[in-house]
């Protein structure tokens, strides 16, 4: 495939244009919404701009270091909301029992990242000892959200709505929906190329896995045309 458009099955049967993804992309990590807001002890408020999307509160965070932990559960709280205390209990426990997964996936991977990896790290019929089949382990959305900031060029970053998509292009022999997304950069590296290199210029450092999740949730969710025109402006 050429370098001017990205063709995503998992995020809808039409290609998306670079230009497209591009503007998508900018208005992801710049997009700004309005806000009435008044404190609690004053009777009268303001406008003010917050941002549309979660780049600010989530991938633009440091990269922690370490074990995993509550700065993690944090990281992922940024990107997918605020989480109770029982919840966040469990998901801080579920981060201490997928260190020696991330850590077996990163081994595994060998410095590469997951478009450089050999089909068969995503097929069951080479595991167990993969890199899909420690990715398959990996199902709580914070969780993959701490484990992808943790590895941005090698952990799938899945939510509810993009695992949904990803799904039905799964195919018979395949690791789960990581083997889904392993296709469609390595059929799209041209393009992804490209658009790392563009957003880069303009200071937004994406890994192409990274920006796979955000163009698969933007059109899953139907915000894709609100992040094209925020992008645009």
């Amino acid at each position: 495939m050429d370098d001017g458009e990205l063709v995503l099955p998992s995020a809808g049967p039409d290609p998306i244009s670079l230009d497209v993804a591009l503007a998508a992309v900018l208005g992801y990590a710049r997009g700004r919404r309005p806000l009435f807001f008044r404190a609690p002890n004053v009777r009268t408020g303001r406008w003010v701009e917050i941002p549309a999307f979660g780049y600010a509160r989530f991938d633009a965070r440091p990269r922690g270091q370490g074990p995993l932990g509550e700065p993690d559960v944090l990281t992922a709280e940024g990107l997918h909301g605020r989480l109770d205390p029982g919840a966040w209990a469990q998901v801080k426990q579920a981060l201490q029992d997928a260190g020696p997964i991330l850590d077996g996936a990163a081994e595994r991977a060998a410095g590469r990242a997951l478009w450089e990896l050999p089909d068969d790290e995503f097929s069951v019929l080479a595991e167990p000892g993969t890199v899909g089949a420690f990715l398959r382990q990996v199902e709580d959305p914070h969780v993959a959200a701490a484990l992808h900031h943790r590895r941005p060029e090698l952990v799938p970053l899945l939510a509810r709505a993009t695992r949904w998509q990803l799904l039905p292009h799964v195919r018979e022999g395949d690791s789960g929906p990581p083997a889904v997304i392993f296709r469609e950069l390595r059929a799209n590296a041209a393009a992804f190329t490209r658009l790392e290199a563009e957003l880069a210029s303009e200071d937004v450092p994406l890994t192409r896995l990274r920006l796979h999740d955000v163009l698969l949730w933007l059109t899953a969710t139907l915000r894709l045309p609100s992040a094209v025109a925020l992008g645009r402006r």
